[in-house]
């Protein structure tokens, strides 16, 4: 009662901060009974970070004294962002000075202190001031035993601070095992955490510790506890008679399950059959899990917390115990088995004329995998065909009217990234054997397309009945996300229609997606547009999916391994049944589904980030047995430190820029692509390219590749759009010889001053690390002339790559005559690069590796820092050129100079 009050008094225009007495007074609160209520309402609602109390002893609302309540996401360099609980608010980065020992998953309460950046840029920066509650009590790590004491080494670097534990809180670890750590002590200001030994894992070697070591880095619960299991014992495996005379009985249908090989938690079944007026009846038969599952009973509660099954390589977590989801609920063949049922009718065009929503009772004909319907519908095995006579002809309707669905759905602007699902498979021991892609087949097409039919269905039924209900919405694009896509497409030409207004139709980028199928660019354009989408989650509210284009969007179809699918089937069953809430009950299952979406969507996260590291640690593996064994695959990512490339068999690695050491490349962010800054070479996302794998260390989950071959070369060669890049196999016979000519003098340079590199940037951490030793630097002299061999410390941050085109002219341009007053260059000799640098061997060295993000200007810009096209720089007035200094100094390195001169 008071709970109610206050907020909404709080929330008021005119509240200010108040004392307790303030508040007493303005809510009538007299007794002393109510007044020890009333405070320790204030006290509950402090901790939880729903009030805020001032030094002055005064309460108020966290957003009235600008402070944020959110969960905290460390990154593995120290700093994190705190996610805020408000949906509508950016999430807020928080420095590594300003953790307060906050640790990654805590809830936290945050001080906003300004915000820096303009445009797509910027950011809000806060101070956690609170910590609300812990969100990690254990860690798991590597122990390392001293003779007093030991320290754990986090396996996720996201926890920066090793944990320390006592001599005595050891247990039964070894050096070098890993363990799993309670904290006893979290961090502050002045201590790391402190910690005890409760479970050891085991040596990282041995089989099974590897994923062992995930599933408790992410408290995945393995076992469940013993009341849920008694919970489930009770439930009997047959079927009460009395329960299915209350169901419509659809057992005289033909009906099938279609899942994968190895799947055991059978949880949706279809039909499909012609009617009389030409129409199609679909029937999507889900298994009724929250007839078993009672509200707020143990295996209810246990279900909630974990919210989803998790599916690794080689074991499943389910979120039900066996007894249920491989037995009693799953929809075996030739069984009686509960249901909840949506049957619709659909006409030729994929509308639905008319739907039926209904718990029922249904028995399977056959329990069929994705394989055996691909095998039967597009290779027509005549064995497979004569074994399930009696199910093609259904079959080949399912294909011709999931056909249907797909057109109507792609016709509404819906968008389909077709990635193909990669598989990992590994054998006994844990040990990947193979690691594959798993392209969609019209068997699981068919299948989606029904799931999405009856989830849509359900959806708009229940949101147009007011019922409480829990929604699967994807919002739409950030509209800077979209800008960014946008100035990415006009490279190649295309663009993102009716995004004037800063909100986009989907079909908008179907449309892109369309007219880049088959071309070269296709794969690459497609997963910079996934980049740029929003993440699904669970809500309260019907707020549509953008991905889909649907207005109306649950998930109804999955009850066995979804919680929210299986709480909407209670309130589904509950709606039918009574035909209308009470007041009480409405308001008691709208704070229900709210607090059920939040948790799932966080559950839901957590499951595919386990998965995903899972996968990727048996990536690693899988490569470590390939070290200098060459591969084909594609660049996937282009970063300021070098290239990520993915394989064919989808495995992902990074091509460090320490690796081209040709030239100095830098980061295009337009292009998404790295660019040398002498040879104009391009390394651009989407590129094919050949690649040698040196190195994969599961510490770290990382592989690194080094270039072979790139496959498809090509030359920037200045401006933005369709023709700022241009590909070698463009080029006639001719350009491309007089291109790779240029490439090879270019490397033949670098080459030839790699073994003087290697010997300064050598000297130069020796003299550092005497300079810590306390070794004066004039005392030093190994008595060579240095040279700076970085073009980059003496230049400005600005590059003027038109000023270039003297020694590196546009291919294109060598066609006929000479144009825009470009020269051709020399054949031998120096030439200027157009920053008073000269080029030949000895003069211009290149950079090996480093990075530097690519300026963002416009042409006249360039052209006003790097003068006039196709010359080199100027001289302002008063400025002396690089060469008088150098001839002044007797140096061209800068830190030499000084060296001589301190001399």
């Amino acid at each position: 009662m008071w709970k109610e009050r206050l907020l909404e008094y709080m929330r008021s225009e005119d509240y200010r901060p108040s004392t307790v007495q303030e508040l007493c007074e303005r809510l009538g609160v007299e007794s002393a009974a109510d007044f020890r209520t009333f405070v320790r309402l204030l006290n509950e609602l402090e901790d939880a970070g729903d009030l805020v109390r001032t030094k002055n002893n005064r309460y108020a609302l966290p957003e009235q004294m600008n402070f944020i309540a959110g969960r905290l996401q460390l990154k593995a360099r120290g700093y994190g962002f705190v996610i805020p609980e408000n949906e509508a608010e950016a999430d807020i980065y928080i420095p590594q000075s300003a953790l307060n020992g906050a640790m990654s998953g805590d809830r936290v309460l945050v001080r906003l202190r300004d915000e820096r950046g303009k445009g797509a840029q910027a950011h809000r920066e806060g101070e956690i001031v609170k910590i609300l509650e812990r969100g990690n009590d254990r860690i798991v790590g590597q122990i390392a035993m001293y003779t007093h004491h030991a320290f754990v080494s986090p396996l996720d670097k996201r926890f920066p601070e090793d944990v320390f534990v006592p001599r005595d809180a050891v247990g039964n670890a070894h050096d070098g095992q890993v363990v799993v750590v309670e904290i006893t002590s979290y961090p502050t200001a002045t201590h790391g955490p402190v910690g005890r030994v409760v479970e050891v894992l085991g040596y990282p070697d041995e089989p099974g510790v590897d994923i062992l070591a995930i599933v408790r880095k992410y408290n995945l619960p393995e076992v469940f506890p013993e009341d849920v299991l008694a919970n489930a014992e009770r439930i009997p495996l047959e079927i009460d008679p009395a329960e299915i005379a209350r169901r419509k009985d659809f057992r005289s249908e033909i009906i099938v399950t279609i899942d994968g090989d190895d799947a055991k938690d059978l949880d949706d079944a279809v039909h499909v059959k012609r009617l009389p007026s030409g129409h199609y009846e679909l029937g999507v038969h889900i298994a009724d899990v929250g007839y078993y599952v009672k509200e707020n009973s143990p295996l209810d509660r246990e279900a909630f917390r974990r919210g989803t099954s998790v599916y690794l390589v080689d074991r499943v977590i389910p979120m039900l115990p066996q007894r249920l989801s491989n037995n009693i609920c799953s929809l075996n063949p030739q069984v009686d088995r509960l249901t909840m049922s949506c049957v619709m009718e659909i006409d030729g065009q994929g509308r639905i004329v008319s739907h039926e929503i209904v718990p029922s009772v249904i028995r399977t004909a056959e329990r069929m995998t994705y394989n055996d319907v691909r095998k039967i519908l597009e290779d027509e095995d005549a064995e497979l065909r004569a074994r399930y006579a009696p199910l093609v002809s259904m079959f080949e309707l399912m294909r011709e009217l999931a056909l249907i669905l797909r057109e109507k759905r792609m016709r509404r602007g819906a968008i389909d990234f077709d990635f193909a699902e990669i598989k990992v498979r590994v054998n006994d021991l844990g040990e990947p054997t193979s690691i594959e892609p798993r392209p969609r087949s019209i068997a699981e097409r068919i299948i989606e397309e029904f799931m999405l039919a009856a989830n849509e269905t359900v959806a708009e039924h229940f949101h147009w009945l007011g019922a409480p209900f829990i929604y699967r919405v994807h919002d739409d694009p950030d509209p800077d996300k979209i800008i960014h896509l946008n100035l990415f497409l006009h490279n190649f030409g295309y663009r993102v229609k009716g995004t004037a207004g800063g909100k986009i139709h989907p079909r908008a980028l179907q449309e892109v997606l369309n007219e880049v199928e088959g071309k070269r660019e296709a794969r690459m354009i497609a997963m910079v547009m996934l980049r740029s989408m929003q993440q699904a989650k669970y809500r309260p509210e019907c707020t549509g999916h953008f991905g889909l284009a649907a207005e109306y969007y649950t998930h109804f179809t999955s009850p066995i391994r979804r919680y929210p699918d299986l709480a909407i089937h209670r309130i589904i069953r509950e709606v039918l049944t009574r035909g209308s809430l009470s007041p009480e009950r409405e308001a008691q299952l709208r704070e229900f589904v709210a607090d059920a979406s939040r948790q799932s969507s966080e559950r839901e996260r957590i499951a595919q980030e386990a998965e995903r590291e899972v996968d990727q640690l048996k990536m690693v593996e899988y490569m470590q047995e390939h070290i200098d064994e060459e591969f084909d695959g594609v660049i996937s990512g282009v970063v300021p430190f070098g290239l990520f490339v993915q394989l064919d068999n989808g495995i992902e690695g990074l091509i460090h820029i320490s690796e081209l050491s040709d030239d100095y490349y830098v980061l295009h962010e337009r292009q998404m692509a790295l660019i040398g800054e002498r040879t104009r070479r391009v390394f651009r996302i989407g590129d094919p390219v050949r690649v040698v794998v040196i190195r994969a260390a599961k510490e770290d989950l990382r592989i690194d590749f080094g270039l072979v071959e790139h496959l498809r070369e090509a030359t920037y060669v200045g401006g933005e759009g369709p023709g700022a890049i241009v590909y070698d196999e463009d080029l006639t016979p001719k350009e491309r010889r007089e291109t790779e000519r240029r490439r090879r003098e270019a490397a033949s340079r670098a080459g030839g001053r790699r073994e003087r590199d290697d010997k300064r940037h050598r000297v130069r951490r020796e003299r550092s690390a005497e300079a810590r030793a306390g070794v004066r630097l004039s005392d030093w002299d190994d008595g060579e002339d240095e040279a700076s061999s970085v073009p980059g410390d003496m230049l400005t941050g600005d590059l003027p790559y038109d000023a270039w085109d003297e020694e590196y002219p546009d291919p294109r341009s060598r066609k006929g005559p000479q144009k825009r007053g470009r020269r051709a260059a020399p054949e031998s000799g120096p030439a200027e690069d157009g920053r008073g640098i000269r080029g030949g061997p000895g003069a211009t060295p290149t950079r090996r590796g480093g990075y530097r993000t690519w300026p963002a200007r416009e042409a006249g810009e360039r052209s006003g820092r790097g003068g006039s096209e196709g010359k080199p720089r100027q001289a302002r007035a008063g400025e002396r050129s690089p060469a008088k200094r150098n001839k002044e100094t007797g140096k061209s390195g800068g830190r030499g100079s000084r060296s001589k001169r301190k001399r």
